[in-house]
This record gives C-alpha cells, structure tokens and sequence, in this order.
C-alpha cells in the first residue's frame, strides 16, 4: 500500500452496451466519481459479489446497496446521469488505442 497509489477503471464489455447490463460498472464508476467517499473500498468488495450482480440484474436499485455513511443522494444523481458514452468511450479507447479484444482484461501500470 502507498499513499501515492492511484487505481482507475476501463471499462471493456464484450456485449452491446445498454442500462440494464451497465448496472455494476455504471456503479463502480460513479464511487469513484462521487467525493469524499470513504467507504469506496467497502462499497466496491460489496458490488462486485456475485449475489450483488444478480440482485441488480433482478431489478435491485443500486441505492438499496450503498454503504452506511455514503452520501445517497449525490450517489444516486451522479449515477442517474452518468450516461452510456462514458463506457462506450472506455470500449473505443480499450480496442483502438490499447489493442484488446471486446472483453479482454489487461493491467495497465505507469509507475516510477
């Protein structure tokens, strides 16, 4: 661990992108995007479960899983209006500038 680590997210989904199938990424993105979220790590290990994605593939609104303590109604704006471009930008930068494949999973490191 590092105070000077910074961790970010590409999104590189191997099916068309729609609202219904983006739940999951929609909502790591706008943790990441809403300040002063100190339960980040909590919420994410929380979203990332399998039952969590079932949950929400079942209908599930994302603001029936934030953490105690995160600001619900910043959250919830920001993932309301956080629009399916963001991710399509992810996918065109992943396949043109990164060359994966739709997908693919890669780490990418800029270090010292």
């Amino acid at each position: 661990t590092s105070s000077h680590t910074r961790v970010g997210i590409l999104n590189n989904p191997s099916s068309k992108i729609k609202e219904e199938n983006t739940a999951v990424a929609r909502g790591i993105l706008t943790s990441f995007l809403t300040p002063n979220n100190s339960n980040l790590k909590s919420f994410l290990s929380k979203l990332i479960k399998e039952d969590t994605v079932k949950s929400l593939a079942a209908g599930t609104k994302i603001a029936k899983l934030l953490i105690p303590g995160m600001d619900v109604n910043t959250f919830e704006k920001k993932y309301n209006t956080l629009g399916l471009d963001l991710i399509k930008t992810h996918q065109m930068f992943c396949h043109e500038v990164l060359k994966l494949l739709p997908g693919q999973m890669a780490v990418v490191s800029n270090g010292r």
